[in-house]
């Protein structure tokens, strides 16, 4: 069983779909949680669901493609509450369109939170365990559309794609810290950014069909790879990119 009691787990976008699961999955571990995100009634409606479960909740409002408030907020986080463990960098939006018709304000809105946000989330909370001396995880959210093609979506595969390969040289480079950094792949999740996907019934039975548990994932399956990430007694693995997609990307 994880045991993170005593520890202090941060995750941006964790109001909500696969942040929030991770969030609950951590805080059933015995976590004291500290989560991002940009809406403030998602935020109170999060923080009660865990605390609930139990343990300390500090939720701020921080949008992680703005390095100040990215610096402001870790900082605060761990003055609040005493020490940082792990940084889970989820947060992210959609994007894309037409290849031929994207423009590049859309590839740079996208690319601002899931890559540069992933990247500053990342790098602050770096330094804050690098500091702290005793180790730590850093894990950040990818997607299989980083591994499979994703028409009209380049943008958001190429970013989540850049988030592997930076997780990779943080492994290699902090593993003298005792900091791991591993990687969630997942596939198609019931969020609030795939509502509309879910809503279009053909394209919800073509991705089901082709699913070989013939399922979407839902929040609560993330939990315990959430719990898992941040168990310090893990300290061998790191570097791995774990792919929760009900075998997706193998059938």
């Amino acid at each position: 069983m994880t045991d993170l009691a005593g520890r202090v787990v941060l995750i941006t976008g964790g109001n909500g779909g696969i942040g929030l699961g991770m969030a609950e999955g951590c805080a059933m571990a015995g976590a004291d949680l500290v989560i991002w995100g940009t809406n403030s009634d998602k935020l109170e409606r999060a923080s009660a669901t865990l605390l609930e479960l139990g343990g300390r909740v500090l939720s701020q409002q921080v949008d992680v493609s703005d390095e100040e408030a990215v610096i402001a907020g870790m900082a605060d986080a761990v003055k609040e509450m005493g020490r940082l463990d792990s940084v889970m960098a989820n947060a992210g939006i959609s994007g894309g369109g037409p290849f031929i018709d994207q423009t590049l304000e859309e590839w740079r809105r996208v690319m601002s939170v899931n890559l540069e946000g992933v990247f500053l989330t990342l790098r602050e909370g770096a330094r804050h365990l690098v500091k702290q001396g005793d180790g730590g995880a850093l894990v950040a959210v990818s997607s299989v559309s980083a591994i499979h093609g994703a028409p009209q979506a380049q943008a958001y595969a190429s970013s989540k794609a850049g988030v592997l390969a930076m997780v990779r040289g943080l492994a290699v480079e902090l593993a003298r810290f005792g900091i791991r950094a591993n990687s969630v792949v997942p596939g198609w999740t019931e969020t609030e950014m795939t509502e509309a996907g879910r809503q279009n019934e053909r394209f919800l039975q073509n991705t089901t069909a082709r699913t070989p548990i013939r399922r979407w994932g839902v929040p609560e399956d993330f939990r315990t790879v959430g719990a898992f990430l941040a168990d310090p007694t893990q300290s061998y693995h790191t570097g791995d990119e774990i792919v929760m997609d009900g075998g997706y990307t193998r059938f």
